[in-house]
């Protein structure tokens, strides 16, 4: 494994077409050519992939989940190997999560043969009971921080609210206004987290503060001006994907756009379809994650340049054709392997069969990214983005 760097994480904006940009972070373990998507590693592991597939067809980051990190395998253990890249054996940047969206969506479970709210907010904590076995924890800003510290991920997020998306406007800006105090105090115990790993000659973290509040085009506007001036090195955008319409998603973004810092990495959290990728990148969106991709690749579902399909179909039982794709978005899978393959290892249960459309679907929102890069570099995204449109169905943005 190679030394990490100890320069702080810093970003290059290498041209904008539009909002859309173009741009290098650069990270102890290394650049990430943006705009880009991150596959999510949950539980500190890809479902049913490794690290080096992913690496192989082009990834340049991943997402590791604090909240289920911490509560499998533990703080303790990953610590004790010095952070998750010794303890999953990778060489890339690492990106957590503060856990804040997980203790929320997480938030009933059965507790004594019945539904339970299992989760708590005031404004100094987080009570929240484990969805595993019902036992009791407490998230503070201060203790996420922490957590994320000794995970040792490039990137970390501050500690926030991730209000449900049908909030009333007073809850809303309530739970807005308590997240900013999060943010600041995420911000302190970072700062001196900082020094403490100076001292270790430990490679430094970059924090994103997080901008939120549902649908409220004020509340949005109001938290991108506060976590702007804030001053971390990035932002992210939460609550973008918790059951609003798309519509209200791309209007959000359009509201937000302008109020974004420039010289900064700009985060869309949760975010992974072909088309919010292309509508986010359209609106100045860096770095994208999400689920999805492996989440419907193993239940035998594959992105396409033409809308998603679903393998398992009858149609395909004979069919010799491959996933169909634009040919800049051509992936390995696609390539190779028939429809009638795929979905025989699908129908029988080959673990296979998941992993190659897992693989897949990344590779496609890889390649996505990579091909609206070279677009914005040549200041052609609106064509880059009209010609993804021209063939995929249900155009909203």
């Amino acid at each position: 494994m190679s030394t990490p760097k100890l320069e702080k994480l810093s970003f290059t904006l290498q041209a904008t077409d539009g909002y859309a940009r173009a741009g290098i972070v650069h990270t102890p373990h290394g650049d990430i050519h943006t705009p880009i998507f991150m596959p999510v590693g949950t539980r500190s592991a890809l479902k049913w992939l490794t690290t080096d597939q992913i690496r192989d067809i082009g990834a340049e980051i991943m997402l590791v989940n604090n909240y289920h990190s911490y509560l499998r395998p533990g703080t303790e253990v990953i610590e004790s190997f010095g952070g998750l890249h010794n303890f999953m054996d990778i060489d890339f940047p690492i990106l957590t999560d503060s856990g804040g969206f997980q203790v929320f969506s997480l938030g009933l479970g059965m507790q004594n043969d019945s539904w339970e709210k299992l989760a708590k907010v005031t404004e100094e904590w987080v009570y929240f009971r484990s969805y595993l076995d019902g036992s009791k924890h407490f998230f503070t800003p201060e203790s996420v921080m922490d957590m994320q510290c000794a995970f040792g991920a490039d990137i970390i997020m501050a500690f926030d609210e991730c209000a449900p998306g049908g909030s009333s406007k007073e809850y809303a800006h309530a739970a807005m206004e308590r997240t900013h105090r999060w943010a600041e105090r995420s911000k302190a115990e970072w700062l001196a987290n900082e020094e403490k790993r100076r001292e270790k000659w430990l490679y430094p973290q970059a924090l994103f503060g997080i901008i939120q509040w549902v649908v409220y085009d004020d509340l949005r506007v109001e938290s991108a001006e506060f976590i702007k001036n804030l001053d971390t090195p990035g932002v992210a955008i939460g609550g973008l994907s918790v059951g609003e319409s798309k519509e209200d998603m791309y209007r959000i973004m359009d509201v937000l756009a302008p109020h974004l810092p420039k010289s900064k990495p700009h985060y869309l959290m949760w975010v992974g379809t072909p088309e919010d990728l292309v509508e986010g990148m359209y609106r100045g969106i860096d770095m994208f994650d999400c689920v999805l991709a492996t989440r419907i690749g193993r239940h035998g579902e594959a992105f396409s340049s033409y809308g998603n399909i679903k393998i398992w179909g009858e149609k395909y039982k004979f069919s010799q054709d491959k996933i169909p794709m634009l040919p800049e978005h051509e992936t390995s899978v696609s390539r190779r392997y028939s429809l009638a393959y795929l979905r025989h290892l699908v129908n029988v249960w080959e673990a296979t069969g998941g992993l190659l459309l897992s693989l897949h679907n990344i590779e496609y929102l890889l390649n996505l990214t990579k091909t609206a890069r070279v677009a914005i570099l040549a200041g052609k995204y609106d064509e880059f983005r009209e010609r993804f449109w021209s063939v995929y169905p249900g155009r909203i943005g």
